[in-house]
């Protein structure tokens, strides 16, 4: 196992960074130290109240945090195009997009363009925000790269290319791992395009968190009403979870250690990889198949109605 903390991530000044869900959970840490190591981090968050408290509290502890606050509705693709050209307007270059934002195991609901939520904010928003500032992240001079955050649950998923959107049938975890493993068959498949492109200055890594403590777990029980998943879920994080410092160090690892190759998995290194220090992952089968990746891409295309162009 490694012993790769926050401490080793490298000075990143002069770094640009853009976290998605930054107000809270592992976003809330990473966007801190990214801070701490001179980033300057665009946060985009969905609701500017509290990202502006989540600013406020990194500054306490950062008084030289260089942070700027974005809006960005994942559920929503005219805001994912609405944040891509503003970034565009206001900054000249990107070292580092980090996806990570999320909802998990809710009630079935749908996105402002009709898409399952789960589907369509952890897949489908990433990849249209992907696409957009791609561009400035391929031009940015030097090594770049582009991070997805998935779950160890993506090894439940399977793509149900028949019935994306829960429609006919709808379990809230099965929709959770389906997404889960977009994110996979996303970024894995973004390498292979990367290579085939000749950009080998790119890279596209996927990771995940293990088993750690945020109000990610606390979102479904409530938005179903069910007080006894609540508090079952509290008490799951107070028992078995690491904190979410410890969870963010997968996130971390990917975008910045010099020892990651695009197309890794990163993820702790610790028991059924639910918690400890990062280092590098095994994804299921289903997340390395390029034919199913390829028709997610085609897919994912047309919902968004977006060209993801690496040219």
């Amino acid at each position: 196992m490694s012993d790769w903390t926050a401490a080793d991530v490298p000075d990143l000044s002069g770094k640009t960074v853009v976290v998605t869900g930054a107000n809270s959970g592992l976003g809330f840490e990473a966007t801190r130290t990214f801070a701490e190591k001179g980033a300057h981090v665009v946060m985009a968050c969905r609701s500017l109240d509290r990202g502006e408290d989540a600013m406020a509290d990194i500054r306490e502890s950062v008084s030289a945090a260089s942070l700027t606050l974005s809006e960005l509705d994942l559920a929503d693709l005219d805001s994912v195009r609405r944040f891509a050209d503003e970034f565009a307007a206001e900054h000249g270059s990107l070292h580092v997009l980090c996806n990570n934002a999320g909802v998990m195991a809710i009630p079935r609901r749908e996105t402002a363009q009709g898409f399952e939520t789960q589907f369509g904010v952890n897949h489908l928003g990433h990849f249209a925000l992907s696409a957009r500032l791609f561009p400035t992240l391929r031009d940015t001079p030097g090594e770049t790269r582009l991070v997805t955050m998935s779950s160890g649950l993506h090894e439940r998923g399977r793509m149900e290319f028949d019935d994306l959107q829960g429609e006919r049938d709808y379990d809230e975890w099965d929709a959770y791992a389906q997404s889960k493993l977009s994110n996979l068959l996303f970024a894995f498949e973004l390498d292979r395009r990367l290579t085939a492109a000749g950009i080998d200055d790119v890279l596209s890594v996927g990771a995940h968190p293990g088993y750690a403590a945020t109000n990610l777990q606390l979102r479904g029980p409530e938005a179903s009403g069910s007080t006894l998943r609540y508090w079952m879920s509290k008490l799951g994080n107070a028992i078995f979870a690491q904190s979410a410092e410890m969870g963010a160090l997968p996130l971390l690892y990917a975008a910045t250690s010099p020892a990651v190759e695009s197309g890794e998995y990163v993820g702790p290194q610790g028991l059924f990889g639910m918690r400890g220090t990062p280092g590098i992952a095994e994804p299921s089968d289903r997340a390395r198949d390029p034919e199913t990746a390829a028709r997610l891409w085609e897919v994912s295309e047309e919902l968004t109605d977006t060209r993801f162009r690496l040219a």
